[in-house]
């Protein structure tokens, strides 16, 4: 039975899932002990002593059954690794004892930012920039993130308050606002960039990624409408880490078809697209214009687009002056036969931004950064610059 509520005390299992040998649950709170004392029956006949550095040998407990067999690692005060069976049925049962005496259990990312927030003095930017390299895709971001911490976004943050009396409102507005817009390239190179390969049926589609991804992928074939689901690989050009996904191919009367797997594959390509960081939209060259959906203009509004004329080994039928604005930044290229790959690759670093990256200016990292960077441009007196700019460093961490 649960004897008395706990309210700071948290865990979560910093393993992945598995039957391996050994799982570690991770817990931390000024109540940790408090909650050993009601589920850790220590060897032996002494009493257990908590102290930074030691390793108890003992069981979880729950009454009068054992759990499971465990080492408890005092890693600092109120910071503690039970170090259990990996059976995914002891861990489960493991964090739910702990959470029966109130302990909170959280995500393996959530409790690291409560471990991280508790040091002090707080710098939520170095923080942040912990939590966030173990998500960074690439190693140029990884330096991105580091580089934000002393010099980038850190630098700027503390330069701005050193004058604050002496520099503009207006100007700390503006360099907010191009720190914003650096940030939408960057974040692609830290986190990855996700492309979907639309276009019609039998336009290549498949054809590229298998080309780009360098193995046999998706399905090619001269059928149309091969693809009917969406299919996804990855791939490195340049300083980015790409993500491409196939889809189903772009029928006119989008969604409205009478086969029910088409049209369920049409749904999914249009709720792929709307989370796109960038549409790759191949047209084969060697038909006439006339061979996408209208509609899939208002799809991809406001996304960056690229648009490749494949399939232009093969004598051209496609008229590029009819084709949309939208569409108009195109790209000759034949996925079969690798011709013009290397221009598309360019492309789609132009496109993305991520050429123009130097990775120590300071760009956010963070949707609170963010938020709090576009609240600094409409910011109304040098008083409530001054409240935002000390918010972004040392303002509370979000745990994803």
């Amino acid at each position: 039975m649960q004897t008395e509520d706990v309210v700071d005390c948290f865990a979560a299992q910093m393993t992945g899932a598995g039957s391996g040998a050994i799982a570690t649950v991770q817990v931390f709170g000024d109540s940790a002990r408090k909650v050993f004392g009601q589920v850790f029956a220590p060897s032996g006949t002494k009493s257990a002593e908590f102290r930074t550095g030691r390793i108890l040998l003992g069981a979880i407990t729950d009454g009068e059954k054992i759990i499971d067999q465990v080492t408890i690692g005092c890693e600092a005060p109120g910071t503690f690794a039970i170090h259990c069976h990996g059976n995914p049925l002891i861990v489960e049962m493991v964090m739910q004892r702990l959470r029966h005496c109130g302990v909170t259990l959280l995500t393996t990312e959530q409790l690291r930012a409560k471990i991280l927030t508790a040091q002090a003095p707080r710098d939520t930017i170095a923080i942040e920039a912990k939590l966030a390299q173990a998500q960074a895709k690439t190693l140029l971001g990884t330096k991105t993130i580091t580089n934000q911490i002393n010099s980038g976004l850190g630098g700027k943050l503390r330069g701005w308050l050193a004058k604050i009396d002496e520099i503009p409102l207006d100007e700390i507005k503006t360099e907010a606002t191009r720190i914003l817009q650096a940030s939408q390239a960057a974040k692609l190179i830290i986190y990855g960039c996700t492309a979907v390969l639309a276009g019609p049926p039998n336009s290549g589609k498949s054809t590229l990624l298998n080309y780009l991804a360098g193995r046999q992928k998706a399905i090619v074939t001269d059928i149309r409408g091969t693809t009917r689901d969406w299919i996804e690989a990855t791939c490195q050009i340049g300083t980015l880490a790409l993500t491409l996904i196939d889809t189903a191919g772009l029928e006119d009367g989008l969604g409205d078809s009478q086969d029910t797997i088409g049209a369920a594959a049409q749904k999914k390509t249009s709720e792929v697209l709307e989370r796109a960081d960038l549409v790759l939209l191949l047209l084969n060259n060697s038909q006439p214009v006339e061979q996408f959906a209208p509609q899939f203009i208002e799809t991809i509004a406001g996304k960056r687009v690229i648009t490749a004329l494949n399939k232009s080994d093969l004598s051209p039928r496609l008229d590029m002056s009819r084709l949309p604005n939208a569409l108009s930044n195109a790209v000759h290229i034949s996925a079969k036969n690798g011709d013009g790959i290397e221009n598309l690759k360019q492309q789609i670093q132009q496109t993305t931004g991520v050429s123009d990256i130097d990775p120590k200016q300071p760009v956010c990292f963070t949707k609170r950064q963010e938020s709090l960077l576009e609240r600094l441009t409409t910011a109304q007196s040098k008083q409530q610059a001054v409240s935002i700019i000390g918010e972004l460093l040392n303002g509370q961490v979000q745990p994803a």
